[in-house]
């Protein structure tokens, strides 16, 4: 009998189902340890994002770049890397991983970081459900949460403006100070009857003042014509993830798939019409910048895979008769974008497709071999990393 992870929360393309497996479920089992004079939090894998920060701001006024999603369980999340909070400036979430606490294939507790087993802490950063152990613990490093919360401002536009309105957003997103999250998303607004492309912007300083500088050159620039917009307006990390809870509603059914754009590509033209042709209902797209994250020496890691832009489809319905339809939509406007992608995300990623490039070469390679070195019976229900692809293995 081999074993299955699971840490809760949401998987797009559930992980931890295999045929003939032993499931160790995660989802009850909750510890959270703060160590405030290292600001390190022990934390098991069944938290959630919002789990962790509801307690770290109003026990410790410190926060986590985890999961924008609220019911993100961290040990999925951390192990694909961790697209977090303001990831583009602060790096990956995985990157604030000081250690793992790992249960061998043997049976055996070990501690993994840089100065010991630092193969396997290699390979948590980044490998995913490819890992070859089970992770009961991580050691997450923490950052100071504003006293007054976040400030945000968003525009809304009619898809008739998507051109000249993503091309300011991307100029923009150069410009903007280290603690400043840009993302554009379209979402099919029925008050509207048409896709509106939304530009948000989450500035995480210090004070309110200085949020203000920053997203005060933003809102002088921004294009006419929003359907609606706000500016500066006071925010915080709990009614972020309300939003997103909103944005990802339970009990529905889901398909995704996401790109790296390459950096030299027309990304404007690349992505218009995977942004613009969204079916009614709830599905959504979005671009997050991924600069200057994308142009830094990464850390030694299995996390390998990025450029500047980085891009996501969600197609979100809730019958079982529209499969066939939100699945053509996600495949087809996919296929417009391949040949300027790079490589993909694994959270975000669809299993169906088999070119996908999840890693680096190198990375793939001493992956494999680390697999080899601490799970050669196979009996993990993971996903083997070959030179060209992920195969299943049950």
């Amino acid at each position: 009998m081999r074993i299955a992870t699971r840490s809760g929360g949401h998987s797009f393309p559930v992980w931890s189902l295999h045929d003939n497996s032993i499931l160790i479920d995660f989802d009850d089992l909750k510890i959270l340890e703060v160590d405030e004079k290292s600001r390190i939090a022990k934390v098991s894998p069944g938290v959630t994002s919002k789990e962790l920060n509801d307690f770290l701001i109003e026990k410790h006024g410190m926060m986590f770049p985890g999961g924008h999603c609220p019911d993100v369980g961290l040990g999925g999340f951390l192990l694909q890397g961790g697209m977090g909070w303001n990831c583009r400036n602060w790096g990956w979430a995985c990157e604030s991983v000081d250690a793992v606490e790992v249960i061998t294939m043997q049976g055996e507790p070990i501690i993994c970081n840089s100065q010991q087993n630092n193969d396997l802490y290699w390979a948590a950063r980044g490998a995913g459900p490819a890992f070859p152990g089970v992770v009961s613990k991580f050691h997450l490093k923490l950052r100071a949460y504003p006293n007054n919360g976040f400030r945000s401002s968003g525009y809304i536009y009619p898809c008739g403006l998507y051109r000249q309105a993503f091309s300011w957003a991307l100029r923009t997103a150069a410009t903007l100070d280290s603690d400043t999250e840009i993302t554009v998303c379209t979402r099919y607004a029925e008050a509207h009857n048409q896709v509106c492309l939304s530009i948000h912007f989450v500035c995480m300083k210090a004070t309110p003042e200085e949020a203000e500088a920053a997203l005060c050159p933003v809102h002088e620039t921004r294009p006419a014509g929003t359907l609606a917009e706000w500016y500066c307006r006071e925010d915080s990390l709990g009614n972020l993830y309300d939003k997103q809870a909103k944005a990802n509603p339970k009990g529905h059914r889901y398909h995704t798939d996401n790109a790296y754009v390459q950096n030299g590509a027309d990304v404007v033209a690349v992505l218009e019409e995977a942004f613009l042709s969204l079916p009614p209902g709830k599905s959504f797209a979005f671009w997050s910048a991924m600069s200057p994250w994308s142009r830094r020496d990464l850390p030694d890691m299995a996390l390998s895979m990025r450029s500047d832009h980085y891009f996501a489809l969600y197609a979100v319905w809730d019958d079982a008769k529209d499969d066939e339809r939100h699945y053509s939509w996600v495949q087809k406007a996919m296929r417009k974008i391949e040949n300027n992608s790079v490589g993909t995300y694994l959270g975000d990623s669809d299993l169906q497709k088999e070119d996908a490039r999840y890693w680096a070469n190198t990375n793939t390679a001493r992956l494999a071999e680390i697999c080899e070195k601490w799970d050669p019976e196979g009996l993990m229900c993971r996903y083997k990393p070959s030179s060209t692809k992920l195969e299943l293995r049950n």
